[in-house]
Formats: structure tokens, C-alpha cells, sequence
């Protein structure tokens, strides 16, 4: 992810834009006129499902953070701003509505719904593994090759379990209206731990 400001202030607008229009469908599926064509997962959540949802996506930043020191590739980290904490922020409304939301089958039983789970989880893993890929400096895209290292590859898993969780925390019984409620919290509270983690490394190096 770019870490122009006005990509990062594009971003974040957007993603407020997206939880505004979220959270008034959620308010209209609470009250008597429910939205017809409302975004999904527009639902509460109780609040044990939000400080599980947190607690999960805290408990894979540890464990990312302790496989990198045991793999000793804990200083192959990016450098990033204070301002990208809004784009980290932004990426865990829009992604959670897009992938929890609608990357998923719903109504076609348990087959599907753990199938496609496991595919678009995949899926998630693969696009943010654009940030593990090699261009040559002269050449394109269609010359890329993908990482092989040790933190490339770890990062990769953590990324699938990460995506797994987040559709767990929706799915599960303790989420009984499937509210997207506790997967906004597990992305917010995991991009937050991996923000944190970053900077008591030194590796969030300026304001902007």
C-alpha cells in the first residue's frame, strides 16, 4: 500500500464514507424499516463477540511477532509514518466489508460456507502479498517473482490465519446475527498491534 498522504487521507475518507452508510443501515435494521438492499452484516454483536474478536487478532500479532525474532528476520521490517495508521485503520472497514461481507457464500450450507472461507482467505493473503514480490528496477509487473524468504513466507501464513479469524469471528455461535461488527474490530485491533509493534521496533519513522 502506497504511503502518499493523499492516497492515505483518500483512503481513510472513503473508508469513513463506507461506516457511515454501514452504520445507517445498521440503525435502520435496529429500528422498524429495515434497509431492503442494507450492506451486510449490518447487525450488533454482543460485546463478549467484540472483546473476543480483539483478543484473537491481538493474540496472532504475538504470534507473528515471536516467529519473526525465533526466525531472526525481526529487523526485515517496512518503514512507516504516523499517518499510515490511517490508512491501516481504513483498510480493516473497507476489507472486513468486502471480503466478510461478500467474499463469502452464505445459504448453501456448511460446505460451501467453510470452502469459500478457505478460498477468498487465500485470496486476501494473496493481495496484500504484493508487499512480498521482487521487480526487477528496469523492467514491469510481468516480470515480478515472488519471495521466498523466511519472513516472506511466514508473513504469508499469519496473513491466511488472520483472514481466517476475521470470518470466524463472524460465523461463530458467539456472533449470532453475523455481524461484521467483530471482524471491523479484529482487523482495527490486529493493524493497531502491528502498528505498535512497529514503532517500539523504530520502524515508524516520521510524521508524514
Amino acid at each position: 500500500m502506497t504511503q502518499s498522504p493523499l492516497f492515505i487521507l483518500l483512503l481513510f475518507g472513503g473508508a469513513l464514507y463506507l461506516a457511515k452508510i454501514w452504520y445507517e443501515d445498521f440503525r435502520a435494521n435496529a429500528g422498524a424499516e429495515p434497509h431492503p438492499r442494507a450492506l451486510p452484516g449490518a447487525f450488533p454483536a454482543p460485546r463478549l463477540a467484540l472483546l473476543i474478536a480483539a483478543g484473537g487478532a491481538l493474540f496472532l500479532v504475538l504470534v507473528e511477532t515471536g516467529g519473526e525474532i525465533a526466525l531472526g528476520v525481526s529487523a526485515e521490517q517496512s518503514d512507516i509514518t504516523v499517518l499510515f495508521l490511517l490508512a491501516m485503520v481504513g483498510a480493516g472497514i473497507i476489507e472486513e466489508v468486502l471480503f466478510r461481507g461478500y467474499l463469502v457464500v452464505e445459504g448453501k450450507g456448511r460446505a460451501w460456507l467453510i470452502g469459500s472461507i478457505l478460498l477468498f482467505s487465500l485470496l486476501f493473503s494473496l493481495a496484500h502479498y504484493q508487499y512480498y514480490v521482487e521487480v526487477p528496477e528496469e523492467g514491469s509487473w510481468t516480470e515480478f517473482t515472488f519471495k521466498t524468504d523466511a519472513k516472506s513466507a511466514w508473513s504469508l501464513l499469519l496473513l491466511f490465519l488472520n483472514s481466517l479469524w476475521f470470518y470466524a469471528v463472524r460465523f461463530l455461535p458467539f456472533n449470532p446475527r453475523h455481524s461484521l461488527l467483530p471482524c471491523f474490530v479484529a482487523h482495527i485491533s490486529s493493524n493497531l498491534g502491528v502498528f505498535i509493534v512497529k514503532a517500539a521496533q523504530g520502524h515508524v519513522t516520521s510524521l508524514f
